[in-house]
């Protein structure tokens, strides 16, 4: 449970305190007053960044150097404070109970939380690179062992691109150092590939689930895990795309090219499926990443749900509110801008909510 948020300087808010007294928390107001904006900086307490903005700097009130996120959470019976400070000059520090951290990638998985934004479709109709981001941000939290061979592996990876650009630039080569890069490569990338595989062969039965029920239909959705390295060794790909690399001047073969292909009945998914089928996955996706975490971690993670109203019917509402208010104890936040709607929704499942209106 998040017990109370202060914001300093974040996005619209020059200062600005809010305190959560229930589990089911409606934030309303009209569009640009800082509904996303408050759920975000629950979001950056969990993960020491923002959701929607890629940099700090966009995090930071308009001509101000920093801002400042406080949050206190209940967790297992005791308080915990997380504060969260952007100095402007790149400088950025995160702190638990007043103890700073060495690393922002310690905190990761201690405060647990799933977003469901209206962009996050693109997970479901964009490229590949938003599939893995959504599948390396549930296992980091799940997995701090998995968290650091990312990191590991993207910090080589850049090396290795960087080095196979300087190779063109300068006309000169030097094979030996790309095959010590090519070695220091395999073993992270090995390990991210087979804890990914094993993960989506559980993962994967329970996404089809929740589609099911939510859609409340009995649609096939396939989804299947794609990887070089389910063909072909790391070692083998990475001798065999050499050439190629060296042309192209960046790696073409390894666990960044990974996938999760999704079909409907045999068909394309994104081809032919419509608004509601798209939504409907994609709470599926977001709702199955919800029950992993809380099954592993033995506590429920904040859900945070950004204008999930628009343009979802009644039926596939109503069944997401049932599922997320009433069968499970999470702390769960939903920004709509009409509160009316958002009062009636939440009345008809005769749970208890707290309602935020923003002015």
């Amino acid at each position: 449970m998040l017990k109370k948020i202060s914001l300093t300087q974040f996005k619209n808010y020059a200062f600005r305190e809010f305190s959560f007294n229930n589990r089911i928390i409606a934030i309303t107001g009209r569009n640009g007053i800082g509904k996303t904006n408050l759920i975000d900086a629950v979001h950056y307490c969990c993960f020491t960044k923002s959701y929607f903005s890629s940099t700090d700097a966009q995090s930071t009130q308009f001509s101000m150097d920093g801002f400042r996120v406080e949050g206190v959470f209940e967790k297992q019976g005791e308080e915990q404070k997380v504060v969260s400070v952007f100095r402007g000059n790149g400088k950025k520090e995160i702190s638990l109970n007043d103890v700073l951290y060495e690393k922002f990638s310690s905190h990761i998985g201690r405060f647990t939380c799933v977003m469901i934004a209206p962009d996050d479709v693109e997970l479901i109709i964009g490229g590949s690179e938003e599939r893995r981001k959504f599948l390396d941000t549930m296992l980091s939290q799940l997995d701090s062992v998995y968290l650091q061979q990312l990191i590991a592996y993207n910090k080589i990876l850049q090396q290795r691109n960087s080095l196979l650009k300087s190779f063109a630039e300068s006309g000169k080569t030097d094979w030996s150092l790309l095959d010590v890069i090519d070695h220091q490569l395999l073993e992270p990338g090995r390990n991210i590939f087979s804890k990914r595989r094993n993960f989506l062969r559980h993962f994967i039965p329970l996404v089809q689930k929740i589609y099911i029920e939510i859609a409340d239909n009995n649609e096939e959705i396939i989804l299947q895990y794609q990887s070089q390295l389910n063909e072909h060794p790391f070692e083998s790909l990475i001798e065999q795309f050499r050439q190629k690399d060296f042309a192209l001047q960046r790696t073409s073969a390894g666990i960044h090219k990974d996938d999760l292909e999704i079909q409907l009945n045999h068909q394309n998914f994104k081809s032919i499926a419509s608004q509601g089928q798209r939504k409907s996955l994609l709470f599926a996706l977001k709702l199955a990443e919800f029950e992993v975490l809380k099954s592993n971690k033995g506590f429920a993670p904040l859900l945070l749900l950004d204008d999930v109203f628009e343009k979802l019917d009644d039926q596939r509402m109503d069944n997401l509110l049932r599922r997320v208010c009433i069968e499970n104890e999470a702390q769960v936040f939903i920004t709509d801008t009409h509160e009316e709607r958002i009062r009636e929704s939440l009345g008809q499942l005769n749970v208890p909510f707290q309602v935020i209106e923003l002015k």
